[in-house]
């Protein structure tokens, strides 16, 4: 069964191809900005999703290696796409919060942990990746 979601008004809508099964948290300060605090995401491959509305996404290209996606209409934080060439091309991270129903999902871990605010911690035994590590994980230079 798939999974659907949309932006706070409902003009940007979608539909994945696959469940999500896993979401994380990203604590770099544009993760911080985009989303107004801690970004918990998931992964979807690119071509995973179809869009409804898909005239309304904005882009913002916020890095060599990746833009922003928001709806036109509310503003609201939709996805980060890798746009650097490589195996991870195209790759969607979800707002965790645009899912329609976020059930079922597991926490796998942080990401950018080295530049996480000390206000809050998540508990729990999962991965903890730095800025370098993760860089390196998708092969881009920090």
């Amino acid at each position: 069964m798939s999974r659907t979601g949309s932006c706070l008004c409902g003009t940007v809508s979608y539909e994945l191809d696959a469940r999500p099964e896993k979401a994380g948290a990203c604590h770099c300060g544009m993760c911080r900005k985009f989303s107004g605090g801690v970004y918990l995401a998931f992964e979807v491959p690119a071509g995973g999703v179809t869009f409804r509305g898909e005239e309304m996404i904005g882009t913002y290209t916020s890095s060599e290696w990746a833009e922003r996606c928001f709806c036109k209409t509310c503003g609201s934080s939709l996805f980060y796409r890798l746009t650097m060439e490589g195996p991870m091309h195209g790759t969607h991270h979800f707002a965790l919060g645009t899912l329609d129903d976020a059930n079922g999902i597991a926490f796998e871990g942080e990401i950018f942990i080295d530049r996480k605010p000390d206000v809050y911690d998540f508990a729990g035994d999962h991965m903890r990746m730095t800025e370098a590590e993760f860089m390196a994980s998708i092969g881009a230079a920090s």
